[in-house]
């Protein structure tokens, strides 16, 4: 079964919706200036209220700057998705024993023999986009993300999912997760319930497609 991560949450109604139906990750993102950016102490009060496993949402941030808020969340996992190096992640990892995943924004010259060098848990792919790191509603080419399959088993799929287009993504990539945050929004950093029932429904379909074949 794939899993389902909601990214860019921000409020308690949204965290708790969510989880009610059936998301298996929060995202959490703490880069100041996303549109979806949420304080680290406001993340806490939501954490402590869901079940389901967090996930830290940084850019470009500075590892104490990480441990902290990883401290206060009590987030379950790491997500890197700035221009961190490998020499930054394998710090990281001497400090933390929480899953690292690191983004990788997919452009046409990706080269995906680069993420062999990141001692990390797991990789996710995300649309490049000058502009933006995440969240831009955009699909890249995901024959790219199956070729990084075959080098990476552990892949969270992003990029311009939503509930049309995401069991496609699913039987094409079979990816371990799915990550979506624009797909299910009706505003930056509101969630749209009805988007969210369709997009649950929508990879639980997709996930079935695959298992049965």
């Amino acid at each position: 079964m794939v899993l389902i991560k909601i990214c860019g949450i921000t409020n308690l109604e949204d965290a708790l919706f969510c989880v009610e139906e059936g998301a298996d990750m929060l995202g959490f993102n703490f880069y100041p200036k996303s549109a979806r950016y949420i304080k680290p102490f406001e993340a806490s009060q939501i954490a402590k209220q869901v079940s389901i496993a967090k996930v830290g949402v940084f850019v470009n941030a500075t590892i104490e700057e990480i441990l902290q808020t990883v401290n206060l969340v009590k987030i379950e996992a790491i997500q890197l998705h700035g221009e961190e190096t490998p020499e930054f992640v394998f710090e990281l990892r001497q400090k933390t024993d929480l899953e690292i995943i690191k983004a990788f924004r997919v452009s046409g010259d990706f080269d995906i023999q680069t993420i062999k060098s990141f001692p990390i848990d797991a990789v996710l792919l995300d649309s490049y986009n000058p502009s933006h790191y995440g969240g831009t509603g955009e699909v890249f080419d995901w024959e790219i993300a199956k070729s990084v399959s075959k080098i990476f088993p552990k892949i969270y799929l992003a990029g311009g999912l939503s509930s049309e287009n995401v069991a496609e993504a699913i039987r094409k990539v079979k990816p371990f997760a799915v990550d979506v945050c624009s797909g299910v929004e009706k505003a930056k950093g509101v969630k749209d319930q009805a988007k969210i029932k369709s997009f649950v429904k929508a990879v639980r379909y997709g996930s079935d497609t695959v298992s049965t074949r």
